[in-house]
């Protein structure tokens, strides 16, 4: 079968040329003895970006302080997205400028999970009645996925290649927890982070534009998570390089990721104790560099029987038929037995193989999983930035309003992202400042920035103004 053989062919040349490179690799050792079989050295610090601090200063010396609710305003002016929002009724009475303004509004109390009550009657003069009539009438999961969907094109359309590199085709996923309210079905204790919440994962390509966030539950797998990620997400991306960390892979994955056509790339914490399988048509001695590290042979028969059912799965997942999660949950561990699982595990095995001996012959690669997991790392960090209000907990118990202020926060913290992309780049427009920059600066750059940005609104303070009360 052309299927199997150009596999068996592949892993038959990846581990002839990591045998032969063992040798002169320095970074990594194959050890005969202990439980941890493979060594690699740590990287070695990349050169501090000189210049960044400067930039990042000369970016808050421009925009001092710039409200949160003006960068969505902003965004919203030049992209247009809350043209994505239309009424679920059956007749609109607001005046465009009216309801855009009650949109921005409601999208930001939502977003920094203020709450609307928190920012109704405020210079802007909207009531809490009218914000709450609007996210009933206008806010819903297909409307926020669009406008986030037409935010990412409109920075991938801005871009300048100069200075942020050309189009990428890789993205990387990570989840975060957030603590919720836990009258309902999608709070659970998490076993890793203690305490109850839910987790919302991300997609986050190397610039620091998320292209796809998912509310999901502790238990959930985030393989499933991580394929439906790269099958859904509405924008213009074409994902091909999928950098996820050790609990975002497992050897099912693998096999899926090699059907559905884009390579996954793990960053594995348990590195030392892997195994590399052999093609089946080698010789004893074929790879006497990697003999601590090789086992069995791959059943490639057993692939071939079951190929049909393989694609019939993968068929599915991608047309939107059945969602990943359905699909994964039948090849678990306590179904061993399913003919499907045990050859989308030979599968796996054989594609994890072919990664594993790029992982180790080259540190290039290493570097490049380990940049991409730190960028969504740093997406993370700014999540409670912006998503300050109640403490950072998602505080509802119906689901759908869940989704709703993880959404509204995905939209928010991407406006925040396009509206930086503007400034660094109006920045760096001028020569003099370009000329600065050197390779390690280029190299850290990101547009996730916020020293410059004020997340919750006007402070005022008069002293000559008192509260109305009666003097005691």
């Amino acid at each position: 079968m052309a299927f199997t053989d150009g596999l068996r062919d592949q892993l038959k040349l990846a581990l002839e040329n990591l045998n032969r490179q063992m040798p002169r690799n320095p970074k990594v050792r194959i050890l005969s003895q202990g439980k941890n079989k493979i060594s690699i050295t740590p990287f070695e610090p990349s050169p501090d970006p000189i210049n960044l601090a400067v930039l990042k200063r000369e970016v808050s010396r421009r925009w001092p302080m710039t409200g949160l609710l003006d960068v969505l305003k902003e965004a919203d002016l030049r992209i247009g997205f809350t043209q994505q929002f239309q009424s679920v009724a059956d007749r609109q009475s607001l005046d465009e400028s009216s309801l855009q303004r009650r949109l921005l509004v409601s999208l930001y109390g939502m977003g920094t999970n203020a709450g609307l009550k928190r920012v109704s009657d405020s210079r802007h003069g909207i009531s809490y009645k009218e914000l709450l009539n609007v996210r009933r009438k206008y806010i819903h999961k297909a409307a926020l996925q669009n406008a986030i969907g037409q935010v990412a094109n409109a920075i991938f359309t801005a871009r300048n290649p100069a200075i942020w590199g050309e189009g990428t085709t890789s993205c990387a996923s990570d989840s975060k927890k957030f603590g919720a309210w836990d009258q309902n079905l999608m709070t659970e204790w998490h076993i890793r982070y203690g305490g109850r919440g839910v987790m919302i994962y991300w997609h986050v390509e190397k610039n620091s534009t998320c292209i796809y966030s998912q509310l999901k539950r502790c238990s959930s797998s985030e393989v499933a998570a991580m394929i439906e990620g790269v099958l859904r997400h509405c924008t213009d991306m074409e994902i091909q390089r999928q950098y996820v960390d050790s609990h975002g892979q497992s050897e099912v994955a693998f096999a899926f990721s090699h059907l559905l056509g884009f390579d996954l790339l793990p960053r594995l914490k348990a590195i030392g104790k892997q195994k590399l399988y052999r093609p089946g048509n080698d010789m004893p001695g074929d790879y006497p560099n990697l003999d601590p590290v090789l086992t069995r042979p791959i059943n490639w028969d057993l692939i071939v029987q079951q190929y049909d059912e393989m694609i019939k799965y993968a068929a599915a997942m991608k047309k939107g038929a059945a969602d990943p999660e359905s699909i994964l949950r039948r090849f678990t561990r306590n179904n061993v037995q399913h003919p499907t699982y045990r050859a989308l595990a030979e599968l796996g095995k054989a594609v994890k193989t072919l990664f594993l001996c790029r992982y180790i012959g080259s540190e290039e690669l290493r570097q490049e999983i380990n940049e991409g997991l730190n960028v969504v790392e740093n997406w993370n960090s700014a999540n409670s930035f912006i998503f300050y209000g109640k403490g950072g907990e998602v505080a509802t118990n119906r689901l759908e309003d869940q989704e709703l202020s993880v959404l509204s926060l995905h939209l928010l913290q991407i406006c925040m992202v396009y509206v930086n992309t503007l400034m660094i780049q109006q920045v760096l427009d001028e020569p003099d400042w370009l000329g600065r920059m050197k390779k390690e600066d280029f190299r850290a750059l990101t547009p996730l920035i916020y020293a410059h940005i004020n997340p919750y609104g006007i402070f005022e303070l008069d002293l000559d103004e008192r509260l109305p009360l009666k003097v005691a």
